[in-house]
């Protein structure tokens, strides 16, 4: 039907847009990531992130996932916040909830316009294909940069000049040999925003992230207590962190309009009480976070992260709420419960700061 690869490449991306993704890229399927993903789970950085190394030579390269693979349609959906993320920094009885689990969860949202692209394709051209977001052993930020979405910055995350830190990814492999598009360069210059924004110190180095000291780390991966020496640091954030992702200057250029209308906030995620948070049983969560990609975590370390925020909130209305969780089924949340209480009459809190560093200009 296209009479060659430029028409159907053209094609194949104003179908991309007409289906809500607003970064578009293609690369080859030859890359091969071994030697960096090695080095950093050899450096125990991933954690307790086992499934990063259970399936690492796949993750290392496309082809070991797929041998058939020709070409790698690489694709972002913009989740751009119509306010600042970091607002509520300061907010003494509320949590902070990262801006990408506000919505409805994305993995159900990207999957759904892949595989309506996938179909698009396979019925134009009979081509194989594969649809990825996230949970593949798929390495999506560095075949994005080589797809020419953006490049990976400072904080590891994908940045674009277009829609700054806020795309989530997916991809399309295919058995098509597609024209592949030019690698984005690196536009971070000297700015290091994220690297002074992170309040716990996870980035041992720019473009390298040390999990275990990232609260989206600890506060989502983590199963176990969160290490004292981080507790303090989280602040009010009870899933995920967004500091490092919105002081990016190249965020002035991303429009909250171009986000997909699916991942709009919903009201009572956008600054939950810690009470209401801390009052959750199982059958509660699972209501509350229904379609939400907070569900996955469970109950238990959900209220163990609004026990932490309690702890360091000074408001001592939380206290009743914590003393009825000391005895809880779960010893993680009966000792962040006890941690928390401590806190509060030790009252020696340290301001969260990562809110008021300045946001640098590119260069």
């Amino acid at each position: 039907m296209f009479p060659d690869k430029k028409s159907l490449k053209i094609a194949l991306r104003a179908e991309a847009e007409r289906l809500g993704f607003v970064a578009f890229g293609v690369t080859t399927a030859d890359a091969n990531y071994s030697a960096e993903l090695t080095n950093w789970l050899e450096s125990g950085a991933a954690g307790e992130m086992d499934w990063m190394a259970a399936r690492a030579d796949q993750r290392a390269s496309p082809r070991a996932l797929w041998p058939e693979a020709r070409s790698i349609i690489a694709l972002g959906m913009s989740y751009a916040p119509a306010t600042d993320p970091l607002a509520l920094a300061n907010s003494k009885a509320r949590g902070r909830i990262s801006v990408y689990a506000q919505g409805k969860d994305y993995h159900d949202i990207v999957k759904k316009a892949l595989k309506a692209l996938a179909r698009w394709l396979v019925a134009e051209t009979g081509a194989e294909v594969k649809v990825f977001v996230d949970t593949a052993p798929v390495m999506e930020k560095p075949l994005a940069s080589s797809a020419g979405l953006g490049w990976q910055g400072k904080h590891s995350n994908m940045v674009s000049a277009d829609h700054g830190s806020w795309l989530f990814l997916g991809s399309i492999f295919t058995t098509l040999d597609l024209e592949p598009d030019a690698r984005h360069g690196d536009q971070c210059g000297s700015c290091m925003a994220c690297q002074t924004a992170c309040p716990t110190n996870a980035f041992p180095q720019p473009y390298t992230l040390d999990a275990r000291r990232c609260i989206s780390y600890l506060t989502i991966e983590q199963k176990g207590p969160i290490p004292v020496e981080f507790r303090r640091a989280i602040g009010n954030r009870i899933y995920g962190c967004d500091d490092c992702l919105a002081v990016c200057p190249w965020n002035k250029f991303a429009q909250s309009a171009a986000a997909n209308l699916a991942f709009a906030p919903r009201a009572e995620l956008v600054a939950p009480a810690l009470a209401d948070i801390l009052a959750l049983d199982d059958r509660t969560f699972r209501e509350v976070f229904s379609g939400s990609p907070i569900k996955r975590i469970g109950r238990d370390r959900m209220v163990r992260n609004a026990a932490i925020a309690a702890g360091n909130s000074e408001d001592k209305a939380l206290t009743k709420p914590l003393q009825a969780l000391l005895t809880d089924v779960s010893p993680i949340v009966a000792e962040a419960a006890q941690w928390a209480l401590e806190a509060l009459l030790k009252g020696d809190h340290q301001p969260n700061t990562a809110a008021s560093f300045p946001i640098a200009s590119p260069s």
